[in-house]
């Protein structure tokens, strides 16, 4: 596993500010003024999902209760331990109220355009990239999440659903394009949620620790956790015939306990990763086979675009890095700049 990367105090800063803002946008009237005799003490929790200022907590028993922040919190998301307090006199709606969160071991950031950089989920293991063939596979949407994977610390596993769909000529020429990831020691597997193809390994990868699905809409990632877990019926929808692209089914993110071990986040789906907010040289650094070639360019400021003397550049023309993947570092950099917004 890769050493960690942690943000930097600007980062953390702008994390901050944008969910203190968003904390002060949604549903003020829901906020609860809380009288300390009315509460039990403090005792442990986990977040299971968040909407607006209402968290859902689960404690030790199992149980799980609604609870709401002090609004000195300013952050929680899916998967944070917490310490809360409970209701002396249960209503059955908001019961509880979160104290404090405890530091992270990981947080997963989605950027977003209008609110920066905006925490998905924290304390995750193993992030599961879900791809289908359907829509169109794209190993460009991968490599955004590979390099969001390598800069949180999160060990990255390729799942690419809807294998029963691929005849022998298209399961081949798939096996080929995921060889330039086992070639860098990134696990690929091929399942089918419809036919229980590959679900019996993809157990075995996520029986303990927390690990989250990621990845656009459509790919079948409420499908995916139908088969996990039949019991939870989660909504699935199918790819829209007209435009191809997915149907958004998961609205926030939530956490669920599996059956014979380990904890699972389903997310809700994007169709784009973007990765504007990492500098360009965390995109090279989340390309994990550039390592080795940098520091040795000509040049300290080198772009590794169309500088001369370039030892990554070197490195393509010699086979040391596949063409593949460095067109689509190209690509990154050029999303980042026109994506960035220009608040950030």
């Amino acid at each position: 596993m890769t050493k960690k990367k942690h943000l930097t105090q600007r980062q953390h800063d702008r994390i901050a500010k944008n969910e203190q803002r968003r904390l002060q946008r949604s549903d003020k009237k829901a906020s609860v003024v809380w009288d300390d005799q009315l509460l039990h003490a403090p005792e442990p929790g986990l977040v299971i999902s968040r909407f607006g200022q209402h968290v859902d907590v689960e404690d030790n028993q199992g149980q799980i209760i609604r609870c709401n922040m002090r609004r000195t919190i300013s952050s929680v998301v899916t998967g944070d331990k917490v310490s809360w307090c409970r209701s002396k006199q249960p209503t059955g709606s908001i019961d509880g109220v979160i104290e404090a969160v405890e530091e992270r071991s990981s947080v997963l950031l989605r950027p977003d355009f209008y609110d920066g950089l905006k925490p998905v989920a924290a304390n995750i293991d193993l992030m599961i990239i879900v791809s289908a063939i359907l829509p169109a596979l794209s190993l460009n949407i991968i490599d955004r999440y590979l390099v969001a994977a390598e800069m949180t610390g999160i060990k990255p596993l390729l799942v690419i659903n809807k294998a029963d769909l691929l005849d022998s000529t298209a399961q081949n020429a798939l096996e080929q394009q995921l060889e330039l990831y086992r070639q860098l020691d990134y696990p690929c597997l091929l399942v089918s949620a419809r036919s229980g193809q590959g679900m019996t390994a993809l157990l075995q990868y996520i029986h303990s620790g927390t690990s989250i699905f990621v990845g656009q809409s459509g790919v079948g990632k409420s499908s995916l956790m139908n088969n996990l877990m039949p019991e939870l019926a989660a909504a699935t929808q199918e790819v829209s015939a007209i435009s191809g692209l997915g149907q958004h089914t998961t609205t926030v993110s939530r956490l669920y306990h599996l059956p014979n071990g380990g904890e699972l986040i389903d997310s809700p789906g994007i169709r784009e990763f973007a990765l504007w907010h990492l500098s360009a040289e965390e995109v090279t650094q989340g390309f994990i086979e550039f390592r080795p070639w940098l520091g040795r360019c000509k040049f300290r400021d080198c772009k590794h675009i169309s500088d001369p003397g370039c030892a990554i550049q070197h490195a393509v023309a010699e086979g040391a890095i596949r063409p593949e993947r460095y067109d689509s570092y190209l690509k990154i950099l050029t999303s980042m700049a026109q994506d960035k917004p220009n608040h950030f």
